[in-house]
Formats: structure tokens, C-alpha cells, sequence
């Protein structure tokens, strides 16, 4: 440890490998969502033939990866009321502290550093509501998603009983009518939902590198050993 920092816990084992499996989970999500919307590849088996199944496969692969970001997303939520680490919904009431501290940290990240009148040694609110962000955007793809999915289900039964589809249909019909009222709305919703997704994955890449340069506290090394660095001012 360089001299005159100390180490601070950031994010639990738990929590990383979360985000791991989000960001493995993304990349494959746009893969196959992207080939459902607009096949660009073709595989081949013997003599040169197109194989027939490669929209299944990638319809099979995009609807698992959704089943991950499902379970992913309940836990989330738990862990944002009860974890035991911290408890992210604390930075989301508008109080006068959390106001203060995301002017704060968005007027330090608008000045490149030149005012820096915060604790970023813990999760700022800036961040959590950004993180946040992400996390509704992903619960809406999720719902518009399962729409698109159980209108396929015509017949109204599924191989895992009717309760399935009628399950989705009492929550997820609503996104219909919130679209526009049609079933292309909620694609075209879907689609442009994850670009938006892609657009906040892109600035939290290059905010976390930001901080890391900015800061000098090893923040881009949270997701990967949990811990950041911050200045020791016990040691001055």
C-alpha cells in the first residue's frame, strides 16, 4: 500500500461477481437481441447448407441471459434495503446532504478536479443514482422484452403450463399501451433502450478511468479486488 493512503472496502465478493455476470450477460444480449431484430451472420454445416436453427439459438441464448439479468435484478434490489454492506437506497433520498454531495461530485467531474469538496472514499450519490439509472433501464428492456416473448405464445400455453403466459400477459401488457399502443412500439422501445444502456456503459467506463486518473485512488480496481485507496489525512 503506497504510503500515507488506506485501504477501503468498496464492494463484496457478492457484488462483484454480479457485475461480472452483468457485463458478460450484456455483451451477449446485444449479440443475439441484435441478430433477432436484424440477422447479419449465417453458419453452415455439411455440403454447405445454411443451418436453419441459428435464429433458435440465438432467441434460446438471448431469452437465458434475460432469465440471469431476472435473478440478477432481485437481488439487487434486495441488496439495496438490506444488504448488510451498505444499503445503496440511503443515497437516493433527496435530503440536503445527498443533494449537497451530487452538486458536489458533478461540479467536480464539469471542473476536471479542480474542486473536490467531498468524502469519496464511500459510494457518492452521484454514482448510486447513476447506478440506479441503469438498473430501471434494465427493468424496463426486461418488461418490454417479456412482452415481445409471450406474444409469441399465441396458443396460450407454454411447455411449462398456461400459467406462464398468463403470468406475463397481467405484467407486462401494460407496456403496450405506455409505448404507444402496438406491439412494434414496444420493439421500437426495447431497441432504443438499449442503446440508452450502451450510452450509460460507455460514460461509466470512462467515468470509472476518469476518477482513477483524477482521484489517484485506484477506483477502477473495485470491481476487481473490491478495494480503493484514499488519502490518509490521520497521517499528515
Amino acid at each position: 500500500m503506497k504510503q500515507g493512503y488506506r485501504q477501503v472496502k468498496r464492494m463484496t465478493p457478492a457484488m462483484r461477481i454480479i457485475h461480472w455476470v452483468n457485463a458478460i450477460c450484456m455483451i451477449g444480449a446485444v449479440v443475439t437481441g441484435l441478430y433477432i431484430g436484424h440477422p447479419y451472420y449465417q453458419t453452415f454445416i455439411a455440403d454447405g447448407a445454411v443451418d436453419k436453427y441459428v435464429m433458435a439459438w440465438n432467441r434460446y441464448g438471448h431469452f437465458i441471459i434475460a432469465i440471469i439479468f431476472d435473478v440478477t435484478s432481485v437481488i439487487i434490489a434486495y441488496l439495496y434495503f438490506f444488504s448488510r454492506f451498505e444499503k445503496p437506497y440511503k443515497k437516493l433520498i433527496p435530503n440536503a446532504k445527498n443533494v449537497s454531495e451530487f452538486k458536489a461530485v458533478l461540479v467536480n467531474l464539469l471542473t476536471l478536479n479542480r474542486k473536490k469538496e467531498f468524502d469519496s472514499s464511500h459510494a457518492d450519490s452521484f454514482n448510486t443514482v447513476y447506478f440506479t439509472i441503469f438498473h430501471l433501464l434494465l427493468i424496463w428492456m426486461l418488461l418490454t422484452g417479456l412482452q415481445m416473448y409471450v406474444h409469441g405464445l399465441e396458443s396460450g400455453i407454454s411447455s411449462i403450463g398456461s400459467w406462464w403466459p398468463v403470468m406475463l400477459h397481467a405484467t407486462t401488457d401494460w407496456t403496450v399501451a405506455v409505448c404507444g399502443g402496438s406491439l412494434m412500439d414496444v420493439r421500437i422501445s426495447h431497441h432504443m433502450t438499449m442503446w440508452l444502456i450502451l450510452c450509460w456503459v460507455v460514460f461509466h467506463i470512462y467515468y470509472q478511468v476518469w476518477r482513477t486518473i483524477f482521484w489517484k485512488e485506484a477506483d477502477i480496481a473495485i470491481v476487481i479486488g473490491g478495494s480503493k485507496f484514499v488519502k490518509d489525512d490521520t497521517l499528515h
